[in-house]
């Protein structure tokens, strides 16, 4: 006999956390309608909003990103490197190649698929002022650098960095996953309190216009894609209607308990991402994407530090805050949602381990996939293409404009398409998930209503967003959203730094252990101290896409 409706919501409600759940979907309700009933008004105070947080905190978005990179790295190297997320008796629950192979699935998604042909482009065209002449060959070389720095180390880092507090706090100190949980070190038990409710909900918030984000650049590709392939026409409302059916899609998929086959397609996903990547690098300018990826990246590695500290005060503030800054704080609106999938799938693995691992194997798939498309389409362009021309119609047109000059143009863009459209549903399947737990207490397993909720929301914030200013109006939301969150991944690393020196000092001395399948890619352990305590933990969660 089937549990009643009403039985089953009042069951969903009492795991949720009441406070953060009723005021993060108030306001967030309240946000959809003043979009739909005040578009004008939104779109004015967004811009308005905006221009105050660039002028007067642009600056601290670049050294805040800058300094996760430097975290990451002291972290890594210094004693702290050694210590377990976990026991120190823990090992990691996958081996390395498994490890490495799911992070992939967090760092491919929407974004690559949106920018990997136009942002090098829209770079040649328009490149940081004081770096080359538009248009030029110096130019498509720096268009490649500033990709990789967009998408490679930085973002990684910030990503490193709440994973990196999630598995520490969660795994060695047997905190519940949220991101509250994380600053006990620093708030006490005043986490429990309202502080703590506050940091989840300014999660949510993070999340919740991250994600929105995402379904809206991949709405507005599909979108194109359809234009390109069967002339439809390519508008905005289209772009919300794509919206509205993908999402009654999710919901639809969620209430028939098919998530595992959500995640299958996630997988397939990163298979045929991978099989678009090596068509385009077989049948497209094979030596110019090797020579010119091997050049780019010497110059990103080389200039990597004056990138990293501009902040516009010299006359480039305009260019920084639509690109530099715009990617820094969508990369942080995420680091709820992809530091929690990094954080699920690292337990017992080192500080070292960890960092290297995060830093490392994503990075070098960005810097793969701009060298496989972004090289392909800057080759196109300096050979007369005019793609700059496409692309100036549409960010979204970029990667259709370059499949059309390769051979098979319908079936790569038809599969770009599915690809597209299958990152936008296990998108928002996993970003629900973890949604559904941060409004849950943390719960492993939020109820399906709650998980339904948040994936409506997204869609109707993402809908919203395109009706209130398109592109634009999606990039100046990420940014007004990121900015709180921003303060609070400052304070995470504060509290993590505080924790970790409290720390006993951990030797890297090694012993060789018999029939250990899963620890460290050298096989070798850190000694366990008596009476470490036992820890219960959630076992890994969904996975991620960015």
């Amino acid at each position: 006999m089937s549990t009643p409706p009403s039985v089953r919501l009042k069951s969903a409600l009492e795991r949720t956390d009441p406070a953060v759940l009723y005021i993060s979907v108030t306001l967030s309700a309240l946000f959809v309608v003043w979009g739909v009933f005040f578009t004008d008004n939104l779109a004015s105070t967004a811009d308005a909003v905006l221009a105050r947080i660039i002028d007067n905190f642009g600056w601290l978005f670049v050294l805040t990103s800058a300094g996760f990179v430097l975290l990451t790295a002291v972290l890594a190297f210094s004693r702290y490197g050694n210590i377990r997320l976990g026991k120190d008796s823990d090992r990691p629950e996958f081996s390395t190649a498994s490890w490495i192979a799911m992070m992939f699935s967090a760092g491919m998604g929407i974004g690559l698929m949106f920018y990997g042909a136009s942002e090098p482009i829209m770079h040649m065209s328009s490149p940081p002022p004081g770096t080359a002449k538009a248009g030029t060959e110096d130019a498509a070389r720096v268009a490649l650098e500033y990709s990789y720095f967009h998408w490679a180390i930085h973002p990684w880092a910030m990503y490193a960095v709440a994973g990196l507090a999630l598995a520490y706090f969660g795994f060695r100190k047997g905190g519940n996953g949220l991101i509250s949980s994380a600053f006990r070190p620093l708030l006490g038990d005043r986490v429990d309190g309202p502080a703590g409710k506050a940091i989840d909900i300014l999660a949510i918030f993070a999340t919740l216009f991250g994600s929105a984000v995402s379904l809206g650049l991949g709405a507005l590709q599909i979108n194109r894609g359809l234009d390109e392939v069967w002339g439809i026409g390519s508008s905005t409302e289209l772009a919300v209607t794509l919206i509205a059916v993908l999402t009654v899609l999710f919901v639809i998929s969620a209430v028939s308990g098919v998530h595992r086959g959500i995640q299958w397609l996630s997988n397939t996903n990163m298979v045929l991402a991978t099989l678009l990547a090596l068509f385009v690098f077989v049948v497209g300018p094979t030596v110019f994407i090797l020579k010119s990826q091997t050049e780019a990246l010497g110059g990103y590695l080389a200039s990597l530090p004056e990138m990293s500290f501009k902040t516009g005060a010299f006359g480039d503030s305009e260019w920084l805050s639509g690109w530099t800054i715009f990617y820094w704080a969508w990369w942080i609106s995420w680091t709820p949602f992809v530091g929690t999938f990094i954080a699920r799938i690292s337990r017992g693995r080192t500080i070292r381990q960890f960092v290297v691992g995060v830093l490392l194997a994503p990075s070098v798939v960005s810097v793969v996939w701009f060298a496989v498309l972004g090289g392909t389409a800057l080759n196109q362009e300096l050979g007369g293409a005019k793609l700059s021309e496409a692309v100036a119609e549409g960010e979204e047109a970029g990667l259709f404009a370059t499949l059309e000059n390769l051979p098979w143009f319908t079936v790569t863009a038809v599969l770009v398409i599915v690809l597209v459209g299958l990152f936008f549903v296990s998108g928002a399947d996993a970003a629900s998930v973890v949604l559904g737990m941060l409004s849950s207490r943390g719960s492993m397993d939020p109820s399906r209503p709650v998980v339904v909720m948040w994936g409506a929301l997204t869609g109707l914030v993402a809908a919203v967003l395109l009706l209130a200013g398109g592109l634009e109006a999606v990039k100046q939301v990420a940014i007004i959203a990121a900015f709180p969150f921003m303060l609070v991944m400052i304070g995470l690393c504060a509290s993590l730094l505080k924790a970790l020196r409290a720390e006993p000092v951990v030797q890297d001395t090694a012993v060789a252990v018999a029939g250990d399948g899963g620890g460290d890619a050298d096989g070798t352990v850190t000694p366990e101290p008596a009476d470490t305590p036992e820890i219960e933990v959630a076992p890994a969660g969904p996975g991620a896409g960015s």
